[in-house]
């Protein structure tokens, strides 16, 4: 897989949800609702993202890295916003999604923030470990954005092509910058322990609050009468490629778990870069704006 560098940008998006229906996967509330998870947890954890990069910035030695985590910084407070803004389209349509927002706020708000820390080692341990997880966290998300990014089944089945513009540029731009974070991690401390034992408690958390975000988006659909997420449903779109496989998330484990991972050994920045030029949200926002200092 190919990884030239290109300078990172945050690019300004337009999405327009007023046609995309309830269950975007026709006939399919389960994948629906199971990758609809992450409107829930990528608003807030972007956001943290953001604020852990800000403190981390005074750290970093690499101008080329620093540049690349400016970057970095400006399309996840993108991502952030655009997720968000998926939230009152849910509650329109009867599914208020603010009882698992607000724990997810309070995960990476109060659990995740910042702490009162004596200066010195105590206060540089946490940073470290945040900075860390991460590295971890964005593994997935680039694991996430290359397979959006070639999950075909999703376009045969029908699925809304507003939808799948959001998940894919966002996807895309992960796959961008799936090297920063581990980059990152590695020059301000790249201990291997550290790795291993940020990546449990990330999976672990992952799998957790995806599972239970699913769950609750079924219990609460209100066209659905006894709603229900199973393990077995998961493994079925993944074998339907609707969504990712189980097979291919457990052959990601031993990947970051290699002393010699790099994630610019996976995903194809080249893919990733053709679809950012013609996503149709990005291209729409780019003629917005021409339009407006035209008019100016």
């Amino acid at each position: 897989m190919s990884h030239k560098h290109v300078p990172l940008k945050a690019r300004k998006v337009s999405f327009a949800w007023a046609d995309t229906p309830l269950h975007w996967v026709p006939g399919d509330p389960f994948t629906t609702h199971t990758i609809n998870v992450l409107h829930l947890l990528l608003p807030a954890g972007e956001r943290w993202f953001v604020h852990v990069y800000q403190q981390v910035l005074p750290y970093i030695r690499d101008e080329r890295l620093r540049e690349d985590v400016i970057g970095f910084i400006g399309q996840e407070a993108m991502h952030s916003q655009a997720h968000d803004e998926v939230l009152p389209h849910l509650r329109d349509q009867g599914l208020d999604p603010t009882p698992y927002t607000a724990q997810v706020d309070w995960l990476f708000e109060k659990l995740l923030g910042d702490r009162t820390l004596p200066p010195g080692r105590p206060r540089r341990w946490w940073l470290l470990e945040r900075v860390a997880l991460i590295a971890a966290i964005e593994h997935y998300t680039a694991f996430l954005g290359d397979w959006v990014l070639n999950a075909d089944a999703l376009d045969r089945r029908g699925a809304d092509p507003t939808m799948l513009d959001l998940l894919r540029w966002h996807g895309a731009e992960e796959v961008e910058h799936r090297s920063v974070a581990f980059d990152l991690f590695q020059h301000v401390d790249g201990d291997y322990a550290r790795r291993v034992r940020t990546w449990a408690t990330a999976f672990t958390a992952l799998v957790f609050l995806w599972q239970r975000g699913t769950r609750f988006f079924m219990a609460n659909d209100p066209t659905l009468v006894d709603g229900r997420a199973t393990f077995r449903d998961f493994h079925r779109r993944g074998r339907q490629g609707l969504l990712p496989s189980t097979g291919a998330i457990t052959r990601s484990i031993p990947g970051y778990l290699s002393r010699s991972y790099h994630p610019s050994k996976e995903c194809s920045t080249e893919q990733a870069v053709a679809y950012l030029a013609g996503s149709p949200a990005a291209v729409a926002a780019v003629t917005a704006e021409k339009s407006r200092e035209s008019a100016a």
